[in-house]
């Protein structure tokens, strides 16, 4: 049921005599645990006796045109109390953080200016590779993705999207290998392993 609402923005119903069509921007944030037990992940690996099986099946609930739909997909496992002391120092105050989503969505306007959307997941997949279209030398390792089948052209499109975020937050004026690369290992988890 989420699949066209991510997709297009906008619910449509339609009953016997009555259409109605309502806006549905929205984020959609997700969380999974790996196994039902919630174990198999980081150092208490070892204490998870799921079958693989089981995991898959587990795993297999969530969909894969649902989950194409995701922009970001990020494995994450259970910190060490070092990691967790060590990042205190790295971490950005909100403030910060706010600045630096302002900043980026000003470069964001400026760039849309004269077209109908407003952020870069607006942005329909034609528009990305005709207007901002990226060199081939900057698309490489996402070409690559996709000629390998770990990428749907969606999925491409999204990591487009999102590697012109990442510009954004760096204040550049277009992705460069390095955005296309920290996109696509937001979009694929696992993919170094």
């Amino acid at each position: 049921m989420l699949r066209q609402p991510l997709e297009s923005g906008v619910i449509e119903l339609a009953r016997a005599r009555v259409s109605a069509r309502f806006p549905a921007r929205f984020l959609l944030v997700l969380a999974a645990n790996p196994c039902p037990c919630a174990r198999a992940n980081g150092a208490a690996a070892k204490a998870c006796d799921c079958p693989s099986l089981v995991r898959r099946r587990y795993l297999s609930r969530l969909s894969g045109p649902l989950l194409d739909r995701v922009d970001l997909q990020v494995e994450l496992a259970a910190p060490s109390r070092a990691e967790l002391r060590a990042d205190a120092k790295y971490a950005n105050t909100s403030a910060v953080a706010a600045q630096r989503v302002k900043a980026a969505r000003e470069a964001t306007a400026r760039r849309l200016a004269g077209t109908p959307w407003r952020t870069n997941a607006e942005i329909p997949g034609s528009a990305l590779r005709r207007v901002w279209a990226l060199p081939a030398k900057v698309t490489r390792s996402a070409d690559l993705a996709f000629e390998s089948g770990q990428l749907t052209a969606r999925g491409l499109d999204r990591v487009l999207r999102v590697a012109w975020t990442l510009a954004d937050l760096a204040d550049l004026p277009a992705p460069g290998p390095t955005q296309i690369g920290m996109a696509l290992d937001l979009r694929l988890p696992g993919r170094w392993q």
